[in-house]
């Protein structure tokens, strides 16, 4: 594969493609091996802050190809970094590897649970993988063509939920980085700039008092009240609140018996906004909430502080690049056994099967609609420049956090989609390492858009990872 083309003031040699094919060309050769690695995480699917296993594994794929492991980082055991330096610029490759509680499931077009806790409704167990995939090939790549660079995998946990990146940021890990690259599963091809929503989570703690709630109801003062109070001012604040804010919560602890009053009752919150600075507003309008329903049934609250995300940051320039390298790895197809499967899965969504965007890659848009979720990537994007891609690994119309996406993330669809990302990565990576007139512009770009003042503060605050906000 023979071409060129100019971006700034460099133009790459054909010597330099070469050797980018030889490292793509690898990375299928490989495709057996990381599929067994995925497929593997895919059966631990092991939760936030539990991912030892999962953890464990992909330390020891990157350690067998020539990285340097530092685990049980930020305070986190299930947290690492993985490193080959050969000096040059930093480029760090993110990683996931966390399941969702509920979501068991077996790879197959219908729903039926596999006895386990959870599942990879959000495909983590590809994104880790692909990440190290392409983080192998980047070391491949300066060791084939000598040029100067550092590439640094960061394995991180409990994205759903816990914050696993926060923490590290919050540590100094990426201080020193020069660009950051993640992916992420999904139903479609793309790397637009994607949003996401700041997020404040935490659990709110009700203290009563019991009794025979027939025989001395007036005796008891009740924490499940207090939770349903709580929960009733809430979602008054619905019609009094921005648009674009979004609030959900579950109760996790609500009483053990209808006979006896509930003397602790427990409610998880989400609260998110686009910006960081409204979802701090919002929270404390939660927090207000929670104070008076323990006013009103004579109980009292604690709170504890569980997630806090940052909004993604984008970096234009850098996201351009990044399309621009998928557009070129393009999308792929699925044989007959997949396209079957897609359009059992397909019935379930009740939606028909598009395949525009698994064959080829959506259109670059500067402005998507929409609002999405949260992620802890967020952190990291204030903190280095920092662009991701989505990689089709689901059946077309799949949301996110369902049993369609886990049993999709378990067969050869996951698999494509998992490579093909990897590739992107890794293609990037080689433009990057190639080209530092390119950082230098895009570290330019990122300070005029974060702001020369910007000054990080976490959304958590200053406590410790909450490594049990699973149990």
């Amino acid at each position: 594969m023979k071409y060129f083309y100019l971006l700034g003031a460099s133009i790459y040699s054909f010597l330099t493609y070469g050797q980018s094919d030889y490292i793509l060309s690898n990375l299928d050769s490989s495709k057996d091996d990381y599929a067994k690695i995925a497929m593997q995480i895919w059966e631990y699917a092991e939760m936030g802050y539990q991912e030892n296993k999962s953890s464990t594994l992909l330390q020891n794929k990157l350690k067998e190809s020539g990285f340097v492991v530092k685990a049980g980082v930020a305070g986190i055991p299930t947290a690492f970094v993985a490193e080959y330096n050969n000096g040059g610029p930093i480029i760090a490759i993110l990683g996931e590897y966390d399941a969702l509680p509920g979501l068991s499931q077996k790879a197959l077009p219908y729903k039926i649970t596999n006895g386990k806790r959870g599942g990879h409704a959000c495909g983590h167990h590809l994104f880790g993988t692909a990440s190290a995939a392409a983080a192998i090939s980047l070391k491949k790549y300066i060791e084939k063509s000598k040029v100067k660079g550092t590439i640094r995998y960061y394995g991180c946990p409990a994205e759903e939920g816990g914050s696993g990146k926060v923490y590290m940021t919050r540590s100094g890990l990426f201080d020193d980085v020069d660009i950051a690259l993640h992916w992420h599963a999904d139903d479609e091809n793309s790397a637009n700039p994607r949003p996401a929503l700041a997020n404040k989570s935490a659990k709110f703690r009700f203290y009563g008092r019991s009794a025979h709630a027939a025989g001395a109801p007036q005796e008891g003062r009740s924490a499940l009240d207090a939770v349903e109070a709580m929960n009733y001012m809430t979602n008054l604040m619905r019609e009094h609140m921005d648009m674009s804010a979004r609030i959900h919560y579950v109760i996790t602890r609500g009483g053990e018996a209808p006979n006896v009053v509930p003397d602790f009752a427990e409610v998880y919150y989400y609260s998110r906004h686009p910006k960081r600075n409204e979802v701090i507003i919002l929270f404390d309008r939660i927090v207000k909430a929670a104070q008076g329903a323990a006013l009103g049934t004579g109980t009292k609250m604690e709170y504890e502080m569980i997630g806090g995300t940052h909004d993604l940051l984008h970096v234009p320039i850098l996201q351009q690049m990044v399309h621009r390298n998928f557009t070129k790895i393009g999308g792929f197809n699925y044989n007959e056994e997949e396209l079957s499967f897609a359009k059992k899965i397909a019935k379930t969504l009740k939606k028909p099967l598009d395949m525009k965007n698994i064959l080829n890659v959506a259109p670059y848009d500067s402005d998507p609609k929409g609002i999405g979720g949260s992620t802890d990537v967020g952190d990291v994007s204030y903190t280095v420049p920092t662009a991701g891609l989505r990689g089709a690994t689901w059946v077309p119309g799949t949301p996110a956090h369902s049993w369609q996406a886990v049993a999709a993330g378990g067969t050869s669809i996951g698999v494509k989609g998992m490579m093909q990302a990897a590739k992107v990565l890794t293609l990037s990576g080689i433009e990057l390492l190639e080209n530092s007139e390119l950082i230098n512009k895009i570290k330019k770009e990122f300070n005029e858009i974060r702001g020369e003042d910007f000054k990080y503060i976490p959304l958590l605050g200053e406590r410790e990872p909450a490594l049990d906000y699973r149990n």
